[in-house]
């Protein structure tokens, strides 16, 4: 697996970059393509720090591959721009052994919140978290104590842990020289275990800006001096607004000093100064107002022959003061001399190898919901399958077909009238690509399913003038499409009931061998993981067989979307603390399933708390290896599991995927009618990864009176 490093501020002016850049260097050491990531980036202009860390790696990446989302994206809508950074970084993971991830700045969102959006990223793209605190107040740049430096740390460490971010390091930067050492010991008492402290000293040279930065930002032009010395950093500014022997003892090591440009006296004492070995070495004059150097004065700087960069703007005193004002360090690739203070100070303060070590322990095994959308889209397009859509007279449909074609995440065929279907897409804007558009009165293919329709459903004495007329309901001509193998399976129920979308496999498709039912699951995608919810959508009053089944097919549903089975068969009761016949079926379900699936981890009958709460599960359910840990959540009845799943989804802000259709033998998915384009793509992701190889659940039983059944029993819109 990739190593994935996401480098986060828990305030501005951390100096991250840094740290990030310490990192890079490290992990070229050891592996050999390391590449770089920026999930949020300057929405006007190349983000230099990019630029910089793009130019030090070793991995063959373009700065356009390497940007996730802007800012502007982020402010507008924060989940599309979450979804669309996971599927950005995908582009470009499987071209690295490592990535080394740059959070925001603190400059454009500004707010709060932005270290939880940083650590909501992290936990996205499975990163792991370094930390960056400063070794300064934010306020007035004056030193925090080493406790306080601490408290910062495990703060940000705490709020990182509460969106599901692991932390394996914190870097505290810019630190007072004196106090590093403290610092560090600050950082070790007070961390939690097995999260790493450093302390890093401020370093003037590092954080000021270069002189040719403090020009361009006053929009000067450089009249005489050496250019090669606009490199060199400024570590002061100096308002010569006053007479000569009051500029002259507040000259300072380092500084731009800012001259009137009508005070020769001023400009030639200065650069004198400059020259004399009894006072500071400047960086740069800069002289505003925008006059002219007199001739005479000008010859007498030539006879002084000195290479101090002298600058004129046109700006006046203030304006100039406060553009230099807003200069600040950047630690641009062309500059070796910061790169290389960086790097040394890096080093120095920070054990490379340890840290790497702890990253490389410390995998995120946190499944977010964007991090598992994305693991659907990749499965899908691993293995193209061709997906029918029934409802082309729906925008959201034609919406998410666009999407799915965009991202080749199926080949798809819509149903509807083509002329109709097309110009709908076009005015939604919705580019559809290849994707076939077939009437169901299509010459070819509606007399070839009425066939073949009546002679499946003869022995319920269907006639060929019925089957004829049948077969022309879009949700049987999607289903006959799949039957007969010209797609690999359907999504509908947008604007169909269940029963309506369903009812048509179970007369044709049929069930699985060994499947006496079929049920439903919902895949509910929490902040940090992803549970498995049965029967939520189809048997209203299951049997203790039919529980059976859908607990063993969920299990094998759970398995094939990365979800390892712990089977909870829920009821009001735990244990032997109940009695009643809904207790009782439960209990019998329960024993049904170790009959028949003895590997797989099931308890029942247990509670949700139980299920669900570790202290709980220990308490109610001492030593079962499910109680509190279960993954997968079997429902008594159809009312308790809608309702939960419901419940769950809005009080707890769970992405609810599904229902997910299980026990058929080809892959048929139901929509909820209130269905957003995002569940609509989902499902087909789902649909197609189903498509891709069904493995049959160990369960016994009937293939088809059960699910027919089940079908008609079914509710209008169930799971809408």
């Amino acid at each position: 697996m990739t190593t994935r490093i996401y480098v986060t501020s828990a305030e501005g002016g951390t100096g991250k970059s840094t740290v990030a850049l310490g990192l890079l260097e490290e992990l070229t050491r050891t592996v050999d393509r390391v590449g770089v990531f920026r999930p949020i980036a300057r929405d006007e202009s190349h983000d230099y720090i990019l630029e910089l860390l793009l130019s030090r790696a070793s991995a063959e990446l373009e700065y356009a591959e390497c940007v996730g989302v802007g800012y502007a994206e982020v402010h507008d809508d924060l989940e599309g721009a979450l979804a669309r950074i996971v599927e950005r970084f995908a582009a470009i993971e499987s071209r690295c052994d490592a990535v080394v991830i740059m959070g925001s700045d603190y400059t454009d969102v500004g707010s709060p919140t932005e270290l939880g959006v940083n650590g909501r990223i992290a936990a996205d793209l499975a990163a792991t978290a370094v930390a960056v605190v400063r070794g300064q107040r934010p306020d007035d740049d004056a030193p925090r104590s080493p406790e306080a430096v601490a408290e910062a740390a495990a703060l940000a460490v705490a709020e990182l842990h509460a969106v599901h971010a692991e932390v394996a390091a914190v870097i505290a930067n810019r630190v007072e020289p004196d106090a590093v050492d403290a610092v560090r010991e600050a950082l070790t008492r007070t961390l939690p275990e097995g999260v790493g402290g450093w302390a890093i000293p401020e370093d003037p040279v590092l954080v000021a800006p270069l002189l040719r930065d403090v020009f361009a930002a006053t929009d000067a032009e450089l009249l005489r001096g050496d250019a090669e010395l606009l490199e060199r950093p400024v570590t002061g500014t100096v308002v010569a607004a006053m007479s000569l022997e009051n500029v002259l003892p507040r000259l300072l090591e380092g500084a731009v000093v800012v001259v009137p440009g009508d005070r020769s006296d001023v400009l030639v004492g200065t650069v004198v100064a400059h020259l004399s070995q009894t006072y500071p070495s400047l960086a740069g004059i800069l002289l505003n107002g925008g006059f002219p150097v007199a001739p005479a004065i000008a010859g007498v700087l030539d006879g002084l022959d000195t290479h101090l960069p002298v600058a004129r703007t046109e700006l006046g005193t203030f304006d100039t003061s406060v553009r230099l004002s807003r200069v600040h360090s950047r630690l641009a690739a062309d500059s070796p001399q910061k790169l290389a203070l960086a790097l040394g100070l890096f080093e120095r303060h920070v054990d490379g190898p340890e840290l790497v070590r702890r990253l490389k322990l410390a995998p995120s095994d946190v499944m977010t919901p964007a991090r598992f959308e994305h693991s659907l889209v990749q499965r899908a397009r691993a293995d193209r399958r061709h997906i029918v859509l029934p409802e082309g007279d729906d925008d959201r449909i034609l919406r998410a077909a666009g999407i799915v074609v965009q991202r080749g995440i199926a080949r798809l065929t819509i149903l509807g009238d083509e002329a109709a279907v097309r110009s709908r897409a076009a005015e939604l804007g919705v580019d559809l690509g290849d994707t076939a558009v077939l009437s169901t009165d299509d010459p070819e293919l509606h007399p070839r399913f009425a066939e073949e329709y009546q002679r499946l459903r003869a022995h319920k004495g269907m006639t060929p003038e019925r089957a004829a007329e049948t077969v022309l309901d879009v949700s049987y001509f999607g289903t006959m499409m799949v039957y007969d193998g010209l797609a690999d399976g359907m999504v509908s129920g947008a604007a169909h009931t269940t029963a309506h979308t369903i009812r048509p496999s179970f007369e044709t498709i049929k069930t699985s061998p060994g499947v006496s039912v079929v049920s439903s699951v919902f895949l509910m995608a929490l902040a940090d993981r992803v549970l498995v919810y049965g029967d939520c959508a189809v048997i209203p009053e299951p049997t203790a067989e039919q529980l059976a089944d859908i607990a063993i097919s969920s299990a094998a549903t759970a398995r094939r979307f990365g979800v390892e089975p712990r089977v909870a068969m829920l009821s009001y009761s735990t244990g032997e603390s109940g009695s009643g016949a809904e207790v009782e079926k439960v209990r019998a379900a329960t024993a049904l399933v170790r009959e028949r699936a003895p590997e797989l981890p099931v308890a029942g009958p247990i509670q949700y708390d139980a299920a669900a709460d570790p202290d709980v599960g220990r308490s109610k359910m001492p030593g079962s290896d499910v109680a509190g840990r279960a993954t997968v959540f079997v429902f008594p009845d159809l009312n308790t599991g809608n309702n939960t799943y419901k419940a769950v989804q809005r009080s707890a802000g769970a992405v609810a995927i599904g229902p997910v259709l299980q026990g058929l033998a080809k892959p048929v998915n139901d929509l909820s009618r209130g269905a957003l384009v995002r569940d609509i793509v989902n499902t087909i992701a789902i649909t197609a990864i189903q498509a891709q190889g069904e493995t049959a659940p160990s369960a016994t039983g009937s293939a088809d009176a059960g699910g027919a059944a089940a079908a008609t029993a079914a509710p209008d819109g169930a799971a809408s």
